[in-house]
């Protein structure tokens, strides 16, 4: 399979075309980025055959079967409509979109080509909550309660190398995107109630930059998401599990019990990676011809519950 990655030396393309690399019978065959010098040295440095500044110049490529969007949020939707209005299969990286009409019409372009459209709803691949969601699934957990931290210290606008971002970052429809997914797919099931709070916004950047969410499900496990961009320490997304049968504190790819004692995951998936993983489950559908765990139909739930989160700050 040939890809293009768009948005290919923000920090998220580079971590795509790093795990792409680790993928037999996968090539990167294009690249696309808003300036053209940049774009031109990483296909320079990589080996890759072309690069523009331009999605319908990669779009319109016969050596391009699929790509996947690294670029701004608030780019998402307009450039997948433009994947499947080519016909091009096309992974979203997370959000989808930043908004819940957004992320139906996405939806609906989807059903309206009949070209697959997956969202980069990460968490779901990566090792750590695999293990989480196969004793789920086997019967041998409960989830009772998470208690998920996110944190970053980022007052000036910086992506995640330390570099200047052209687009403004947001604690709900990104961030938070992570967890709401994930809570609903560990637990099988959509919050039936919800609440956020949000701190004062950033003079400059008009965003809040301290949020806390809570949400329970029917069945009663509950949610409760810290967010700050203030944090001034260790940075990242730190999930403690609470269940009936054990408590386990996973970050990103790793996973330990409560007692900090890791927890051996090498049997869990081919890789420890989790953008590898979610890139492979891409490919592999496609190839497969079916709906990829993390389709956009898969995660709108998670999209309209943050939006119920969002109308829940008035």
């Amino acid at each position: 399979m040939r890809l293009c990655v768009a948005g290919a030396y923000g920090a998220f393309g580079i971590k795509h075309l790093e795990a792409l690399s680790a993928i037999d019978e996968v090539t990167v065959t294009a690249v696309m980025g808003p300036a053209q010098a940049k774009i031109d040295a990483l296909a320079h440095e990589r080996g890759i055959g072309f690069a523009s500044t331009s999605l319908d110049a990669c779009l319109a490529r016969d050596d391009v079967d699929a790509l996947i969007l690294a670029t701004p949020t608030q780019l998402h939707a307009e450039q997948a409509f433009a994947c499947m209005r080519a016909g091009k299969p096309v992974l979203i990286e997370i959000p989808m979109a930043d908004s819940l009409a957004d992320s139906e019409e996405i939806c609906r372009v989807q059903k309206e080509t009949g070209v697959p459209a997956m969202a980069g709803q990460v968490r779901r691949f990566n090792p750590s909550h695999q293990w989480i969601h196969n004793r789920i699934v086997a019967g041998e957990l409960t989830i009772q309660q998470m208690d998920v931290q996110t944190y970053f210290f980022r007052r000036t606008n910086m992506n995640a190398k330390g570099e200047p971002r052209s687009w403004t970052d947001h604690l709900l429809w990104h961030h938070a995107c992570h967890t709401v997914d994930l809570f609903q797919y560990q637990t099988g099931e959509v919050a039936s109630e919800v609440y956020g709070l949000e701190g004062p916004p950033h003079p400059e950047l008009g965003i809040a930059m301290d949020m806390s969410i809570g949400m329970k499900t029917p069945s009663g496990a509950i949610c409760t998401l810290s967010l700050s961009f203030n944090n001034d320490g260790p940075f990242g997304t730190f999930f403690r599990y609470i269940c009936d049968n054990g408590t386990y504190i996973a970050r990103y790819d790793d996973l330990y019990d409560g007692r900090e004692n890791r927890i051996d995951l090498s049997d869990v998936a081919v890789s420890n990676n989790g953008i590898e993983l979610i890139d492979r489950e891409f490919i592999s559908a496609i190839n497969e011809g079916r709906e990829p765990n993390g389709s956009v139909h898969d995660t709108l739930s998670a999209m309209r519950t943050l939006d119920r989160i969002e109308k829940s700050f008035s």
